[in-house]
């Protein structure tokens, strides 16, 4: 009886131990439904159904598993989801087969592999692969999801075909960010001629790569790898493509993806702040649409009009050329008739032309490319099919050449045949012109001379000048009861040990500041004036009267001066920690930096402004409040400095106007940088945005996101609207704090930043709003909300938080760095 139930339980559970899967592979005769899902062996990826955005539609997909769980990399049936949550895969004698219940057949997706091995089984590897293999064989496969791509392109996998198999692998984009089926674009090889890769919208050609020329595709311009991956064209008898790997596939991770909009980007991940970041960009311009200057134009980016002719050619239509419509492109000037002392002029730095109609050959020279191009009438143009070495290999075009662009230092040589008369005159002009460039050229080298001979004797009569005026003028200090000592040069000399490159703590606008112990053993702090710093005596003299007179815990001390023998040198208390910003922005140092000492700056500040604005006898605006002019003692306690370019108000002032804006980049708010008005409201903005740097431990200018091109003030802004402020918050900050207290800080730093100045809080208000728990108003739009430009980004791997650089161009605007 006993022995019975044995078997009836064991019949029970066998559907049950069947349809169970392992960690990385389905069997044969499993089944793997909605809710299932496999993790490569290493953990890296994870199999399983999926519906992207808000789309309620199912899908079978693969995603990162230890990193970025919401990044899709391949999807099975993306053009047939399933509707609800009936979906399972099988191994069968089809291969791979997704059904599911509400299905006319049944069968949602197959990888239609017909085999009759038995024990077969599908496996996700670490390298984002799917493959059907044997289970006794460990290298060969039936299929693989890496011969199928979708819109990634992960290190290992290929772009392109095999020639024996026939099988062509291409990235088609997604149709939207939330509907994977085939979107507009794709991005295949062309095997015509040379070989190159043509990225389709629809069935419009819609950009061309150019050729592999042995290091880089022509069209593509030149980057530095930075030792992250390795990259290359195979191109053989048996299969042409195009594959990159990772150098260290522990040190970095990298994909290339195709966007619903059909730009390029190789993406690389930031652990730091768990975000995939731009490590190369191939947006589409004007200049990469497929033939935009038509043939024999060339077209540059940076020129106006983008469009010209090569030299020798001439627009065909005239008048639509001239109306920017260049898509006929252009004509001979002078016809070519073979053999009638033809020959070939070079133009360089240039985007081979379209090669489908080309021929090639990789075992001659450039030289015997040349001598088969002029035997045949038929011929346009030349050049090396390989650059690399001094260049090797043959290229021959036999029709129109189309879709050139200048890409300058980038670019490669081509030769195009034109008719002696051309090629004469080419000669002549090349020979008036260095007669031309000789003749300037002296005649700039004489009034250069003239120049510097004039201008030398003006800067001597001005130096004269100056030194008659300072001398006046630091006499008047040394004779002001600003109760201020004035040291002798010879005790700062010594102190400084003359002012040695040991002592150097840093440099500013001011000039070098060097760390000195005075003879009764004070440490202190020498700022001394360089000859070409970009401050003057107004600032020395503003430093020194104002912080003369100025007492407050959280500013600097000023200890006394030295006007002698025309030095001017400001000495301070010597603070410990040095600077804000070597702490927060240093990825080691900003570990120590937990959330009690950045809120204990951050009220610091806030004091020490208000002492400005209201306690002080004067009222003073700082003006170029920003983390390196905030000083931190042994005890990390915050202390205002540099105080060269402050203004004060006088009686009931709040407000003033300069024509000269000076300040720094990023801290400056909109009515100062802009009309050049300023108020103890601009130093509240410059405030805000030091806060919201504090807090979330990345400089202003240098903040770039992937989904969006804000600033960090308008990231912080978005983020306090969308209820997503963690993303903003440094980590080291979140293990020490408790979360709304960091909120409402942010919350405060927002409300400094406002676009409007009447609806920023004066420092009396912020300093209440620091220390109670009243309720705080909802910030409006901060000011330099999107105004930034994105320089090339070379430095995404850099020790910065995060990588790009904003430019703001403001008329008579003095940046101190």
């Amino acid at each position: 009886m006993k022995l019975a139930n044995i078997i009836l339980v064991c019949s029970i559970l066998l559907p049950t131990l069947n349809s169970s899967v392992s960690v990385d592979t389905i069997r044969t005769h499993q089944i793997f439904r909605d809710g299932d899902t496999i993790i490569s062996a290493g953990g890296e990826f994870e199999l399983g159904f999926f519906s992207p955005g808000s789309s309620r539609n199912r899908y079978l997909g693969i995603w990162y598993h230890k990193i970025s769980k919401g990044t899709v990399v391949w999807v099975a049936n993306r053009d047939r989801p399933v509707m609800d949550n009936s979906g399972a895969v099988q191994v069968n004698d089809k291969g791979i087969t997704l059904k599911t219940d509400n299905s006319s057949d049944g069968i949602v997706w197959s990888s239609n592999t017909s085999t009759s091995i038995k024990n077969l089984a599908i496996q996700l590897l670490d390298t984002g692969n799917l493959v059907l293999r044997d289970e006794d064989d460990d290298i060969n496969f039936f299929w693989q999801s890496f011969d199928h791509p979708v819109d990634n392109m992960l290190p290992g996998m290929k772009l392109g075909i095999d020639l024996v198999t026939g099988m062509d692998r291409y990235y088609t984009s997604w149709k939207s960010y939330e509907d994977p089926s085939v979107g507009s674009f794709t991005n295949r090889l062309n095997s015509h001629g040379f070989p190159q890769f043509f990225l389709l919208k629809g069935s419009v050609l819609w950009t061309r790569s150019g050729p592999w020329v042995g290091n880089k595709f022509s069209g593509i311009p030149n980057f530095s790898p930075n030792g992250i991956y390795t990259d290359k064209f195979v191109f053989s008898d048996k299969e042409i493509y195009y594959t990159f790997d990772l150098i260290n596939k522990t040190s970095a991770i990298m994909r290339f993806v195709l966007t619903p909009s059909g730009d390029s980007k190789f993406l690389v991940w930031n652990d730091q702040q768990q975000i995939w970041t731009v490590y190369l960009g191939l947006a589409t311009t004007d200049c990469d649409r497929y033939g935009f200057c038509g043939a024999y134009g060339t077209c540059n980016i940076y020129n106006t009009p983008r469009c010209k002719c090569l030299r020798g050619f001439v627009p065909r239509f005239p008048g639509k050329w001239n109306a920017a419509d260049w898509s006929n492109g252009c004509i001979r000037r002078t016809n070519l008739v073979c053999g009638t002392g033809e020959g070939f002029m070079k133009y360089s730095g240039v985007k081979l032309p379209d090669t489908r109609h080309s021929w090639y050959d990789m075992t001659i020279n450039l030289q015997e490319c040349r001598k088969l191009c002029l035997k045949n009438c038929t011929c346009k143009a030349y050049a090396n099919a390989d650059v690399r070495s001094g260049g090797h290999g043959c290229l021959l075009w036999f029709t129109d050449l189309i879709d050139i662009i200048d890409l300058a230092e980038d670019g490669q040589d081509i030769y195009i045949r034109m008719p002696s008369s051309e090629l004469l005159k080419s000669w002549t002009l090349r020979v008036k012109r260095k007669i031309m460039v000789i003749a300037i050229s002296i005649a700039v080298l004489l009034g250069l001379i003239l120049l510097l001979i004039y201008k030398k004797r003006k800067l001597q009569r001005e130096e004269s000048l100056r030194l008659s005026s300072e001398s006046v003028a630091l006499t008047k200090i040394e004779n002001e009861d600003l109760e201020l000592p004035l040291f002798e040069f010879k005790r700062i000399a010594n102190a400084t040990s003359n002012f040695s490159q040991d002592n150097k703590l840093g440099e500013g606008g001011f000039g070098p500041v060097y760390k000195g112990v005075l003879d009764d053993g004070q440490e202190i702090a020498a700022k001394r004036l360089s000859s070409n710093s970009s401050q003057g005596l107004d600032e020395f003299k503003n430093e020194v009267s104002y912080i003369a007179k100025l007492q407050h815990r959280n500013l600097v001390t000023l200890l006394g001066c030295c006007t002698e023998k025309g030095e001017r040198i400001l000495v301070y208390e010597y603070m410990a920690n040095r600077s804000l910003d070597s702490f927060i922005f240093d990825l080691n140092k900003s570990s120590t930096m937990d959330w009690p000492k950045r809120n204990n700056i951050i009220n610091g500040i806030a004091r020490g402004l208000l002492y400005l604005h209201q306690d002080s006898n004067l009222r003073i605006i700082h003006r170029d409040l920003k983390a390196s002019n905030i000083l931190l003692d042994h005890e990390m306690n915050p202390k205002i400095s540099d105080f060269g370019i402050a203004r004060s108000f006088g009686g009931n002032e709040t407000e003033a106007k300069t024509s000269r804006v000076v300040g720094t980049y990023g801290y400056m708010s909109p009515e100062y940088a802009i009309d050049g008005q300023f108020s103890v409201k601009s130093d509240v903005y410059s405030f805000g945005v030091l806060v919201v740097e504090i807090v979330s431990g990345v400089k202003n200018r240098l903040f770039s996101h992937p989904d969006h091109s804000l600033n960090l003030l308008g990231h912080a802004w978005m983020s306090y609207k969308e209820e997503k402020l963690l993303q903003l918050i440094d980590g080291v900050i979140l293990a020490s704090s408790k979360h709304f207290e960091v909120f409402r800080v942010i919350q405060i730093g927002l409300l400094c930043v406002q676009h409007d100045p009447m609806d920023r809080p004066v420092l009396s208000e912020v300093v209440l709003m620091l220390s109670s728990n009243m309720k705080l108003p909802d910030p409006k739009k901060p000011g330099f909300f999107t105004e930034r430009y994105f320089l090339e980004a070379d430095h995404l791997l850099s020790n910065e938080r995060l990588s790009s650089s904003n430019k703001l161009t403001i008329t008579a605007l003095l940046p101190r760095r």
